[in-house]
């Protein structure tokens, strides 16, 4: 069973929000989509979703882990590939319903080798 996060988090910075609660806003399968972010090219790597154990262990050990939906379990970004992304930063948004975690990401992102995920452009 998964240890339970304290109810609500404080923010620590945040205009207008500095110590102010606020709880997240998971879905009714208890995920939350997490935009993963290099910190220093605020290049968009990948999106993935989290539950309350994924973020629980991002945060303590700095990171990123992700709730797999097709395999039912908990992976961290990395551990096999080597492509560990170094949690920087993990901030929500205004509704507190999406994630962005601000990386140092060590390789690619995609299960391709991209670098990113979005590498396919679309045309209009």
């Amino acid at each position: 069973m998964p240890k339970a996060l304290p109810s609500g988090w404080i923010s620590k910075k945040g205009r207008g929000m500095d110590g102010a609660r606020f709880d997240l806003k998971y879905d009714e399968r208890g995920l939350i989509p997490a935009i993963v972010q290099q910190h220093d090219t605020k290049e968009v790597l990948m999106m993935a979703w989290m539950n309350e154990e994924s973020l629980r262990l991002t945060l303590e050990t700095r990171t990123t882990w992700f709730w797999s939906r097709s395999r039912q379990e908990l992976w961290n970004k990395g551990a096999t590939s080597g492509n560990v992304q170094h949690v920087i930063a993990v901030r929500a948004d205004c509704d507190c319903d999406t994630l962005l975690v601000e990386v140092d990401a060590a390789g690619p992102a995609c299960h391709t080798g991209s670098r990113s995920c979005f590498f396919n452009e679309m045309e209009g």
